[in-house]
């Protein structure tokens, strides 16, 4: 057997999370090792080349959740990442030939609901002004643990802390608020909009990584949770990492590498063992052990306590907990090498424009958005898929030949399992070519100019990036699986039932997205936890 090494903490998975957690405990001294099973650090948030001389994201693919703290605490900047902004946020084909954008500051937005409805333009201040304040509120509690059931004084304290937040909002927010935690998109945009296409250029973020109708109860919460981003210092804008989101992870390895962080790749980690009733370090799937007191995992909750510790080790009702656990986010991903851009009929021409330099919906109504879902449930595809394009090489030339582009086609309500016993190795190039027929009924020249694809089925996501059931936020973000409840109660505070056992991905809060927050929160919790065990000893050691 292999010489057991030892370290301070051993990190689990080298996606952002990971590394923004091996980040803040190698800045306080800790001796840190990131276990990474792929060739590459960065997880979902990676740059590869998927066709000669074309470069794109893998799977996630467009900035606005980084957090700021996380950014200039790490230097990002400074070590080159680079982000610039979106033109506008989404441009949206109709059905009728016509088309809506969103963006471009408050009385531009006005003066395309204008086209559509009146009333909506009018009502359009008092919507942002919502989005703005609960937006401030959570986007601060992100940035927090949550109260852990089970904490006693220390987690009463807590919840009274951030409710207090919460209670100096007005009654029409708090009432705003129930609404997005309870409501369905399309009810809670009823509430405020009557143009079908108003409502489709906001509903379409009710969907994004959730396999859930704009119907289903608490689907506005997931139209929230992707406005209350910023980047560069502008809230609620969206862009684009220069070099793809691989330079987001790549420039956080640097930073982790100059704290002293030990990196590993190739490293699949196959166990925690534990000892005594504690984490005590893990066991590669090469032989290699590394002995700590600190265990940090940045998987999928199911996927660690499902594959990595011994059912002995974990207590009867959270194995209960934990196997109910709901994933699946209803995603296949796809990158295409184009020769041109898209030529669109509702807005024709191959020139770069800024209708190629924004999300690109194409899911025209709220009926369309349900119609997908519902077709997913019953067949696993959808004949008529949602897809969202971005062309990021309209914004940043490093990632194709001059002249050509790549495109990600982030595509929704792909059922995680498909019935009736058939298997996505079966049924993923036709899902892909479904895919590449739906963009092509907006904009007739796009399947002849696809040059070479990158496919990444439900199946795929979980094989290449660990995203298990194909989820992209490590878990669904319904009310049952939020704040306190994430990944489940009374365990939402980055600890599991296992001491020395920690949680820092998106399976914590506060949930999917690159943000770093869940990476950034483990840390602050697994320093606590340090510097009171370093007190207790020295208490003892003084008697």
């Amino acid at each position: 057997m292999a010489e057991t090494q030892t370290r301070d903490a051993v990190i689990i998975g080298g996606g952002h999370n990971g590394l923004v957690c091996a980040f803040y405990l190698a800045s306080a001294g800790l001796k840190v090792t990131v276990c990474e099973a792929r060739g590459v650090v960065g997880g979902a948030a990676v740059t590869e080349e998927f066709h000669p001389g074309f470069r794109n994201s893998v799977a996630s693919y467009t900035v606005s959740l980084l957090s700021p703290r996380v950014i200039r605490d790490m230097d990002l900047h400074g070590l080159g990442l680079t982000i610039v902004e979106r033109p506008i946020s989404n441009f949206l084909p109709l059905a009728d030939d016509s088309y809506i954008k969103l963006g471009g500051g408050l009385e531009r937005t006005q003066a395309e609901f204008r086209r559509f409805s009146e009333k909506d333009a009018a009502a359009l201040p008092a919507y942002y002004a919502m989005l703005d304040e609960i937006g401030d509120v959570l986007r601060d509690l992100a940035g927090e643990t949550p109260p852990n059931l089970g904490d006693g004084l220390h987690g009463l304290l807590r919840g009274v802390r951030q409710g207090s937040r919460l209670a100096f909002l007005s009654r029409e927010r708090k009432r705003d608020l129930l609404d997005l935690f309870t409501k369905s998109a399309r009810d809670f945009l009823d509430g405020w909009f009557e143009s079908d296409a108003v409502k489709a250029s906001f509903g379409f973020d009710a969907v994004v990584g959730n396999f859930a109708s704009p119907d289903s109860p608490g689907s506005a919460y997931v139209l929230l949770h992707h406005t209350f981003g910023e980047v560069n210092g502008k809230k609620g804008a969206w862009g684009h990492a220069i070099g793809g989101m691989g330079a987001i992870t790549q420039a956080m390895a640097k930073a982790c590498i100059a704290k002293g962080v030990e990196i590993l790749t190739d490293a699949p980690v196959e166990a925690v063992f534990v000892e005594g009733g504690k984490a005590a370090g893990v066991q590669l799937v090469d032989g290699r052990r590394y002995s700590a007191p600190i265990i940090s995992s940045n998987l999928n909750p199911a996927l660690l306590y499902g594959k990595l510790i011994a059912p002995s080790a974990l207590p009867e009702p959270f194995k209960k907990s934990i196997k109910g656990y709901k994933n699946g986010s209803g995603t296949f991903r796809m990158n295409v090498a184009l020769s041109e851009l898209p030529d669109f009929t509702c807005l024709p021409g191959t020139a770069a424009a800024e209708h190629h330099q924004c999300g690109i919906v194409l899911s025209p109504s709220l009926d369309y958005m349900d119609e997908a879902y519902r077709d997913a449930k019953a067949f696993g595809i959808s004949k008529k898929p949602i897809v969202e394009m971005l062309i990021p090489s309209t914004l940043d030339s490093t990632l194709a030949p001059p002249g050509q582009h790549v495109a990600s086609l982030f595509c929704q309500q792909f059922a995680p399992t498909l019935p009736d016993g058939r298997s996505w190795d079966d049924e993923r190039e036709a899902a892909a070519d479904l895919i590449i027929d739906t963009v092509n009924q907006w904009a007739p020249n796009f399947k002849a100019s696809v040059l070479g694809r990158m496919i990444l089925s439900p199946l795929d996501l979980e094989r290449k990036l660990g995203l298990t059931g194909g989820d992209i936020m490590h878990g669904h973000m319904s009310l049952d699986q939020l704040w306190a409840a994430r990944p489940v109660l009374g365990h939402a505070s980055h600890r599991g039932p296992i001491p020395g056992l920690y949680m820092c991905g998106a399976g914590c809060h506060p949930g999917g997205g690159v943000s770093g927050n869940p990476g950034r929160n483990a840390a602050r919790e697994i320093l606590r936890d340090r510097d009171v065990s370093t007190a207790i000893k020295l208490s003892i050691v003084g008697r």
